[in-house]
């Protein structure tokens, strides 16, 4: 059973139809792909699974429970995190104390717990402290920990904003545009890190692109949107030769 079904999704908004019957089925530990110019989608598909909008049509379900309708901390409870296309860090705080904050979503201690310093809050602080400087290591940042974000650059930035998704100890990461401003070697390096991760942490990833030799190089399945409505779905070979995809996205001259 995939993790993650989207079944006849459909999203308006004052009459607009953003996306249009769009069906996805990823399977757990995948690399997806999710690719259109900008405009076709993408982000609104990625609000759809993280609660934040709720589908006029259609339903979707991870690991066989429908989360439609879902608020969105209730979907980050279930084990699905995600990145922004405009990076969204506490610009003031430090690269750690950003991490720290993602896993705010997964601790128990409750308000007393943390306000009279009680053993297991001390304990479970320790403990976010160690797994955040843990995860900041895989993304190349633990050297940097004391430094504010601002400061960070901007690829780093992008790195940080991965860190503390996963902060949140999902099973599924979305990730939207991560490479959005990003050189050819950033890109290559963002390449590397998103295969560590998803080895490393048994991650299945549904990643949102608009540059096409990325998502052709790292995803095992790729989704084409094109004005809200899904064109294609296959392998990246198979999608690559599809003649709506030429003509649609890469260009008739393509």
């Amino acid at each position: 059973m995939p993790i993650l079904t989207l079944k006849g999704i459909s999203q308006e908004f004052g009459g607009l139809r953003a996306l249009d019957d769009v069906d996805l089925a990823v399977e757990e530990q995948q690399i997806y792909g999710i690719i259109g110019p900008n405009g076709a989608g993408k982000t609104t598909l990625f609000n759809l699974i993280t609660g934040i909008y709720v589908p006029t049509e259609g339903s979707i379900s991870f690991r066989g429970q429908n989360i439609s309708g879902a608020r969105a901390y209730q979907v980050a409870s279930m084990g699905i995190a995600r990145t922004f296309q405009n990076i969204r860090l506490f610009q003031k705080l430090s690269v750690l104390d950003n991490v720290r904050m993602g896993s705010y979503g997964v601790t128990r201690s409750g308000f007393w717990d943390c306000m009279l310093g009680l053993p297991r809050s001390r304990r479970e602080e320790k403990q976010v402290i160690q797994e955040a400087e843990e995860l900041l290591d895989k993304v190349g940042l633990l050297e940097k920990k004391m430094e504010y974000a601002v400061n960070l650059a901007y690829g780093e930035q992008r790195r940080l904003e991965i860190a503390r998704a996963l902060a949140l100890k999902p099973t599924l990461l979305l990730l939207d545009e991560p490479a959005a401003g990003m050189n050819a070697g950033e890109k290559a390096e963002l390449m590397e890190l998103i295969y560590h991760l998803q080895e490393q942490m048994k991650l299945t990833i549904l990643l949102a692109e608009h540059d096409m030799n990325l998502v052709m190089n790292i995803c095992e399945r790729i989704a084409v949107l094109d004005y809200g409505r899904k064109i294609a779905d296959g392998p990246p070979e198979e999608v690559k030769r599809d003649e709506r995809v030429i003509q649609s996205y890469l260009g008739v001259e393509a």
